[in-house]
């Protein structure tokens, strides 16, 4: 009889779940899987059409992509001179996003108090720049477009 009791308990205990409304029951399944997900990670890198290759491994779209948004980013800035009294050597690092539909924006540039006392207009010349860099198939995430932050320095020697 008390084994009867027993498994009748553990039966009641465990269908529990039987009870929940599917309300419920979806919200828990949602839930597990925003736990499952790694939002530090994405599938596919965004590419540069006709730069790199959409089928290419994961780790081969990674290199081409920094690659070539780093020439971009170059060929940008290449021409910008400045004039300084004294000597810098510094690094200003440039946050950007690059939004689901593949557009890349300057989020942030990180104030230097030492980069500004020399070049007052800093932050403004290398946003200008980089505001017309190009549009890139955004990166993905399950199979949808997602959001990517990157962060590149601008190192800045003078001596």
């Amino acid at each position: 009889m008390r084994k009867c009791l027993a498994v009748l308990f553990l039966v009641v205990l465990s269908s529990c779940q039987l009870f929940l409304s599917k309300e419920e029951k979806t919200d828990k399944i949602v839930h597990d899987e925003l736990q499952a997900i790694d939002w530090n990670n994405v599938e596919k890198y965004p590419l540069f059409v006709g730069e790199c290759d959409e089928m290419a491994p994961k780790d081969t779209q990674k290199e081409c992509f920094q690659t070539v948004l780093l020439r971009y980013f170059s060929e940008a800035m290449a021409d910008l001179q400045f004039q300084v009294k004294q000597d810098l050597n510094d690094t200003i690092f440039v946050d950007f996003k690059i939004d689901q539909h593949g557009f890349i924006l300057i989020s942030n540039i990180e104030e230097s108090t030492n980069v500004l006392n020399e070049i007052e207009n800093f932050n403004a010349l290398v946003s200008e720049r980089l505001n017309d860099l190009t549009t890139v198939k955004a990166a993905n995430y399950r199979g949808i477009p997602v959001n990517m932050r990157i962060r590149l320095p601008i190192v800045l020697n003078t001596q």
